[in-house]
């Protein structure tokens, strides 16, 4: 029997997010999520999608840790006929936030690399400690078996210098290991070969602007498949408005906040990453409900969606100046997939760019890719729905199996 499970972990502060993949077919046979792990109140909640008891389950039990989580995991895996012990799995695939400059690919979790992921704290001090953790458990679950760190900055490594580099002192930028590294990799990654495909076209044929927009948002000029920009940087607060997180900013303006507003520098912090944003401009950080309210003619929501889809027009506008030569403009992630009035109103305008809407295929909701361009726009404008755990499964499964 060949193994081709493999489990993806998301692990994050207080959450586990999980998926049971097999690669023979690509076919999901369970996905679940731990929440709120070490509070009152946590819950895990999962669902197999195959055998005997298909469906949805939910408890509230008390989970002290992420070891107690991953514990109940497999518990509820052994209990569909999926346990960790099983001779199909071939590998844990880990989402890891931040690999900096010495992950650019998927690698097989030694001792060595992990010391290295948590020499990266600094860099994704959110972010890093979780995933360590989430690797350090399942490896003492499962000891023998290959664990996989997939990088959300991999992708984005193949960046030329000249588009990696901030234009500040070199020796002090390579001393504090400041670059432009970009996130979201596993996505913009699986969503530009998808778009290729879509385009009936292999992905090293195609150029392609990929817009993630979720409550974390970012753009990505991607050439003949290989990603040559990005919006986020040396954190996830560059870029696009998302959110809670401001993105593009003077950054002088944290200079003036605290010799002026006298805030410091975890106060400053804290307004840019979870204060700022949709949020910051209206006290929404949801698009549902920032369009409703703007329908309605509040002029707070309305500032900030337009404030929104500023900053996206200007990043299509500068990767088209990238790219040199665009074949598709594609939306991805919560919003980008679901919500016709932004993508309507990121194109409007752009015709001198070849880009134009359908506006009936654009108003479609549908799990499935698919254009949504007139038939005249020069540049195909498409929807292609992302799938960052199929990406982290594909990426491990090929590296263990190689």
């Amino acid at each position: 029997m060949t193994a081709s499970r493999i489990l993806v972990l998301n692990s994050g502060s207080s959450s586990v997010k999980y998926q049971l993949l097999d690669m023979a077919d690509r076919s999901r046979l369970a996905v679940g999520l731990v929440e709120r792990i070490g509070e009152a109140g946590s819950r895990l909640v999962h669902e197999p999608l195959t055998g005997p008891n298909p469906g949805k389950r939910e408890q509230v039990v008390p989970i002290a840790d992420h070891k107690a989580a991953l514990e109940a995991v497999a518990a509820e895996l052994a209990a569909d006929g999926l346990g960790l012990d099983s001779p199909e799995l071939a590998a844990v695939g880990h989402r890891v936030v931040h690999g900096g400059t010495r992950f650019t690919a998927p690698t097989v979790i030694d001792e060595e690399v992990l010391a290295e992921i948590r020499s990266l704290i600094p860099l994704a001090p959110l972010h890093n400690p979780a995933n360590v953790t989430g690797i350090e458990v399942a490896r003492a679950l499962r000891a023998d078996l290959p664990q996989v760190a997939v990088f959300d900055t991999a992708f984005h490594a193949t960046m030329p210098e000249y588009a990696a580099r901030y234009a500040i002192d070199t020796a002090t930028a390579d001393a504090y290991s400041i670059r432009r590294y970009g996130f979201h990799g596993t996505s913009h990654a699986y969503v530009s070969r998808a778009t290729a495909a879509l385009l009936g076209k292999a992905p090293e044929e195609v150029n392609v602007i990929v817009l993630h927009l979720g409550n974390g948002a970012s753009a990505s000029a991607v050439r003949g498949g290989v990603c040559v920009d990005t919006s986020m940087g040396l954190t996830p607060l560059e870029g696009l408005v998302m959110g809670t997180r401001s993105g593009d900013l003077d950054p002088a303006v944290i200079f003036h906040l605290a010799r002026v507003g006298g805030l410091s520098i975890d106060e400053i912090d804290a307004l840019l990453n979870k204060k700022s944003g949709l949020l910051g401009l209206c006290g929404d950080n949801d698009m549902r409900e920032v369009l409703r309210r703007a329908g309605e003619g509040d002029e707070a929501a309305r500032t900030a969606f337009a404030t929104y889809v500023h900053r996206l027009k200007k990043y299509i506008g500068a990767y088209t100046a990238v790219l040199g030569r665009v074949d598709a403009v594609v939306f991805t992630a919560g919003v980008g997939e679901n919500s016709a009035p932004v993508r309507e109103a990121a194109v409007d305008g752009l015709a001198e760019l070849g880009l134009a809407l359908d506006p009936e295929a654009n108003a479609v909701r549908s799990p499935e890719p698919r254009l949504v361009s007139a038939a005249y726009s020069r540049v195909a404008v498409a929807v292609v729905p992302t799938d960052e755990e199929l990406e982290i499964a594909t990426q491990a499964y090929e590296l263990v199996t190689d």
